[in-house]
């Protein structure tokens, strides 16, 4: 469409709005950084365009005729609208797309794919906040939070979100030792995460959703984070609980192996979540565009 042809002067329509906010030429003119006289002579030109007066002028006052507060209602949401988007382009090249979440899926899953990011779009900068305590979004500091639960979320929507498979895995030198030949009883030996997170399994939870009850269930090495766990699993000291999403990779390089042939899907998801009461920028857009898709994505 032609706009060009069938709208008037965008300064005016400006100047339009403003006046009708201010219900005054004058007020107006002080907002715009121009006089008086130009208001007025900018709302003369669009009641020429027109052909109908847009204001009813008293001795002290304007106010706006009905055909004028319809055609300022829909000004004053389209300039915002601009004003947005503007804002959100001018601010995708500077602004920090903070991004939160647990150590272990920050370490196993982000930062692997982070250089993929950073090559379709070099020009957002992106912060990494890797913590086990949960983000609260409501309360700011991150854009965009990947966060392991059932939603929905009081604090965020979700964008995107996938399940996760559960399976003992040790390092193929373990695997080859014959310690694992008669999991789970034996000569195995468990490595544990005491991650205080309860929607976090545990080797006794594993069990006993799996329906198999060990001779012995003793953990011989046991960790507060679980980079520490797969850190251990891979040095060749146990077999661990080993979540799909996070050491996938390890499995398909050959830095890991399955144990067994048994499998239990999480009960939670991965999910990506943003703040659901601030306004996103075009970078944070972006990124969470990127991590919906790598996430959906098999690896």
């Amino acid at each position: 469409m032609q706009y060009r042809k069938k709208l008037p002067s965008l300064t005016a329509l400006v100047a339009l709005e403003a006046a009708i906010r201010h219900r005054s030429f004058t007020l107006a003119a002080n907002e715009l950084g121009v006089t008086q006289a130009a208001v007025s002579r900018m709302i003369a030109l669009l009641e020429d365009d027109f052909g109908r007066p847009l204001f009813t002028r008293g001795h002290r006052s304007i106010e706006p005729t009905p055909a004028c507060l319809i055609l300022g209602a829909s000004l004053a949401d389209s300039l915002s609208n601009i004003a947005n988007s503007v804002d959100a382009v001018r601010a995708s090249s500077t602004d920090v797309v903070t991004i939160g979440a647990t150590i272990a899926f920050s370490s196993f899953w982000l930062l692997p794919r982070i250089a993929e990011f950073r090559l379709l779009h070099p020009s957002i900068q992106i912060r990494v906040v890797s913590q086990d305590a949960k983000f609260d979004l409501a309360q700011g500091g991150v854009d965009i939070a990947l966060r392991y639960g059932v939603p929905p979320f009081n604090d965020g929507m979700v964008l995107a979100s996938c399940g996760d498979r559960i399976y003992p895995v040790c390092s193929p030198s373990y695997a080859k030792s014959g310690r694992v030949t008669d999991f789970p009883n034996g000569d195995c030996e468990l490595i544990e995460s005491d991650v205080p997170s309860r929607s976090w399994y545990r080797w006794a939870d594993w069990f006993a959703r799996v329906g198999r009850k060990p001779d012995r269930l003793r953990a011989t090495l046991r960790f507060s984070h679980y980079t520490e766990t797969i850190s251990a699993t891979k040095a060749g000291q146990g077999v661990a609980l080993g979540w799909d999403t996070l050491v996938g990779s390890f499995i398909a390089d050959g830095s890991l192996v399955k144990v067994g042939n048994i499998e239990l899907e999480a009960e939670g998801r991965h999910n990506i979540l943003v703040p659901g009461n601030t306004r996103r920028t075009t970078a944070a857009d972006l990124t969470a565009a990127w991590l919906t898709q790598a996430l959906q994505t098999p690896v």
